[in-house]
């Protein structure tokens, strides 16, 4: 593996550590708070559900472009995307999309690890930061899920929550 790719699977390989170490730590009370209102609620459950989501729906998109195709589609609309996911997923237990998300992002690890760093430069369509170079497209992987996981740790913080 080259400098950029180890890079990649570094950062993807301690966020998922970071992850995983904070959902292990919630009570069931807290996998129920609410830490999305908008455009309806999500619950930290949710939250996990759309994380194991994300991960395997960009890792379609990185490997669409990796093969030379365009990534996701011009005006994919990722809102409603996301909420036939959360119906998809509502049935899933806590436990299970714990497992299934570790699973996910190994997969993603090893697929990331496997690449020749000359194709980290092509460039497709990401449905939230628009063109982008699959470098760029990986590391949104893992800035989508810290992103998430400072929202839960701040929404933990307000509540009096620790984590």
């Amino acid at each position: 593996m080259g400098n950029r790719v180890n890079g990649l699977v570094a950062r993807l390989q301690k966020g998922n550590d970071k992850t995983l170490e904070t959902l292990h730590s919630l009570s069931k009370e807290q996998w129920q708070r609410v830490l999305y209102e908008e455009p309806y609620p999500w619950t930290v459950r949710d939250m996990v559900a759309h994380l194991l989501s994300a991960e395997k729906g960009l890792r379609r998109i990185a490997k669409n472009v990796k093969a030379g195709g365009p990534g996701a589609p011009q005006g994919f609309d990722y809102d409603a995307h996301n909420a036939e996911e959360q119906v998809r997923l509502a049935g899933v237990p806590s436990k299970k999309l714990l497992v299934s998300l570790a699973d996910a992002r190994a997969a993603t690890i090893a697929w990331v690890s496997e690449l020749d760093e000359a194709i980290l430069d092509r460039t497709g369509y990401h449905p939230a930061l628009g063109e982008i170079t699959l470098e760029m497209l990986i590391n949104a992987f893992h800035g989508h899920q810290l992103m998430h996981m400072r929202d839960l740790k701040a929404r933990l913080r307000s509540s009096d929550q620790t984590v």
